[in-house]
């Protein structure tokens, strides 16, 4: 249990009934091991989307918490740990919403619902989205803008393949157009993320437009028209 001290002061009556007051000790509320890791992690999360990685500090972790230094590399080992436990979050927060919206059975309206995903995601945890777009300075498979695209996009794939073989296209192709469909959707959320103009619905289908048709009009053996072949 760890100990968070809080303001505490009341009227007490000297022996002559004059009504003099006397300050009373600070009380500390215990606060236990988990509720000391969910708040430094939310202290972390908002440090981090306001001002990045670098300049975010565990001095200022700390004192926003209340706490000494140690007890941040106590629960994290440190920045680093603290800021890969608040990515991970964000990521699976985001892949969670983007593979449980595809309940669609026509393809147009996965499309809708996947672009609507990220969009919902973007609005409700701003946030996240902001930390998500950074790169990440930890060593790890996880945690970077392209890696998220990435795992989105894997998520679609297999979708995009039963498609292709029902229209007579190479499903080998899916993954590459998996990755160009929700790169466009993701690159679109960020910079949607900072105007937020037109509103949510008009984007999702202007978006949904361009993929929809593109893929509509598509050449099962699509050729270059210029100059350069390779």
């Amino acid at each position: 249990m760890e100990d968070v001290a809080i303001d505490g002061s009341s009227s007490s009556t000297s022996g002559g009934g004059t009504g003099a007051q006397k300050p009373r000790r600070s009380r500390r509320v215990r606060m236990t091991g988990a509720e000391r890791r969910e708040q430094l992690l939310d202290i972390g999360r908002t440090l981090f989307a306001a001002k990045g990685f670098e300049g975010t500090s565990v001095e200022e972790i700390a004192a926003k918490a209340g706490v000494s230094k140690p007890v941040v590399y106590e629960h994290f080992g440190g920045k680093e740990g603290l800021y890969a436990v608040v990515v991970d979050r964000e990521m699976r927060q985001l892949l969670d919403g983007v593979t449980g919206a595809l309940t669609a059975g026509h393809p147009r309206e996965l499309l809708e619902q996947a672009a609507f995903a990220l969009l919902d995601y973007i609005e409700n945890y701003t946030d996240g989205f902001r930390i998500l777009v950074r790169d990440s300075p930890v060593a790890q498979s996880t945690g970077t803008f392209a890696s998220l695209i990435s795992d989105i996009a894997t998520q679609v794939e297999d979708i995009l393949g039963l498609e292709f073989k029902a229209r007579g296209f190479d499903p080998k192709l899916a993954p590459l157009y998996a990755q160009a469909l929700v790169g466009m959707v993701a690159l679109t959320g960020q910079w949607w993320l900072d105007v937020r103009k037109p509103r949510k619905a008009e984007v999702a289908a202007h978006l949904v437009n361009l993929a929809w048709h593109g893929l509509d009009g598509m050449e099962q053996k699509p050729r270059l028209i210029g100059h350069r072949k390779n």
